[in-house]
């Protein structure tokens, strides 16, 4: 159901033939008659300055609206709420797969490399370690050895695989 128009100040209703119905900046609805016994760009009612604006089908539908129903603007604003939600959906939709195609390739590039760079270490001469005289090891005669002190590097020949929390 509409909101009933009247003259905030008469309360007169709209009526054929009847006054045309201005509505104030500051928010009053006055009918034309009492318009005309007021002040120019003064509200009859708050007695502040302002503008106003006569209420015709052409009026800008945005100040229509504040005279429709509760239900008439939700099913209206239901309407563009769910044209606009399903557009930056399908765009959300797009930037993610755009992301997730780009960590595909980068996390196959990082494969690749980390392949490289263990057949690199593989190809290496072994090289000797020569343990200093204030190093952690001789301090601790219990620490673990290290994995090169054998002089061998410990590659094997099997491409890695990264885990999947990688």
């Amino acid at each position: 159901m509409a909101v009933p128009v009247f003259c905030n100040v008469c309360f007169c209703e709209p009526r054929k033939p009847t006054p045309r119905f201005s509505l104030t900046s500051c928010g009053h609805v006055i009918c034309e008659i009492c318009l005309q016994k007021g002040k120019k760009d003064e509200c009859l009612i708050c007695r502040t300055p302002c503008r106003t604006l006569f209420l015709s089908k052409q009026t800008n539908p945005d100040i229509q609206s504040l005279f429709m129903g509760i239900d008439t603007l939700c099913k209206k604003y239901s309407k563009e709420i769910t044209q606009i939600s399903e557009f930056q959906e399908k765009h959300r939709k797009h930037l993610l797969a755009y992301h997730r195609q780009k960590t595909v390739k980068l996390e196959e590039s990082l494969k690749k490399a980390t392949q490289q760079m263990h057949q690199i270490q593989c190809m290496k001469p072994p090289e000797q370690t020569t343990q200093l005289p204030f190093s952690s090891t001789s301090r601790n005669p219990l620490s673990n050895p290290s994995r090169k002190q054998n002089g061998y590097s410990s590659c094997s020949f099997h491409p890695s695989h990264p885990s999947t929390s990688e």
